[in-house]
C-alpha cells in the first residue's frame, strides 16, 4: 500500500485537492540555492488543511491510533474529536513547499527537534513557516551546515507545531 497526495494552490495557499501548478509556481520549483540563503532569511509557505478523510488514511498508514482514525472514539478522547498525527501536517508542507523549493540543494538531514504544541483538527487552516537560523559553509566540501526553524500556527496565530532541523545543503 502507498500513500500519497494530490494538492492545488494560488501560488499564496495550499489545500487538498488535485494537483495544479501555476506557471509561476513551476518555475520556483527547485530553483533556490545556497545563494538564495541567508541568516534570518523567513520563508512564508502559506496553509494547509487536511479533511477527516485525509486524516484517517494518512493515520491509517502511518500512525493508526484511534483518536486519529475513529470520529467516534476521537470524541471522548483528551482532544473531543478527530486531530491530524503529529507528522501529517510537516509532511504537507515538506511535499508541497519544502521539496519544490529546495530539492536541488538538499544532500541530508543531520537532526530534528519536533514540538507538537496543539492539536490539528479536519479543516483548520495551518500557515507554515521556516526561518534560517544559522548558516556555516564548508566551501572547501561543496556545502553547508543551515539550521532551520520551522513554525506551525494556527489562524490566531497560537503556535501548533515547531521544528528545530538541521540540513546539509550544496553549496553549488
Amino acid at each position: 500500500m502507498y500513500f500519497f497526495y494530490n494538492f492545488t494552490t494560488d501560488l499564496d495557499h495550499w489545500q487538498a485537492g488535485d494537483m495544479i501548478f501555476t506557471d509561476k509556481k513551476q518555475e520556483l520549483m527547485g530553483q533556490l540555492s545556497y545563494k538564495d540563503f541567508e541568516t534570518g532569511k523567513k520563508f512564508d509557505f502559506g496553509y494547509v488543511s487536511v479533511s477527516e478523510q485525509e486524516i484517517i488514511d494518512f493515520a491509517n498508514f502511518f500512525d493508526p491510533l484511534d483518536f486519529h482514525t475513529n470520529k467516534e472514539v476521537a470524541k471522548k478522547s483528551i482532544f473531543g474529536g478527530l486531530v491530524a498525527s503529529g507528522p501529517h501536517i510537516f509532511k504537507v508542507f515538506h511535499l508541497t513547499k519544502w521539496i519544490p523549493l529546495f530539492k536541488d540543494s538538499v544532500m541530508a538531514g543531520l537532526e530534528l527537534k519536533w514540538r507538537f504544541l496543539k492539536p490539528v483538527f479536519a479543516d483548520m487552516k495551518v500557515f507554515g513557516n521556516a526561518v534560517i537560523v544559522d548558516i556555516k559553509p564548508n566551501p572547501e566540501k561543496g556545502h553547508a551546515v543551515i539550521k532551520w526553524h520551522f513554525n506551525f500556527t494556527d489562524e490566531k496565530d497560537e503556535v501548533l507545531q515547531t521544528i528545530d532541523m538541521i540540513v546539509l545543503h550544496s553549496m553549488q
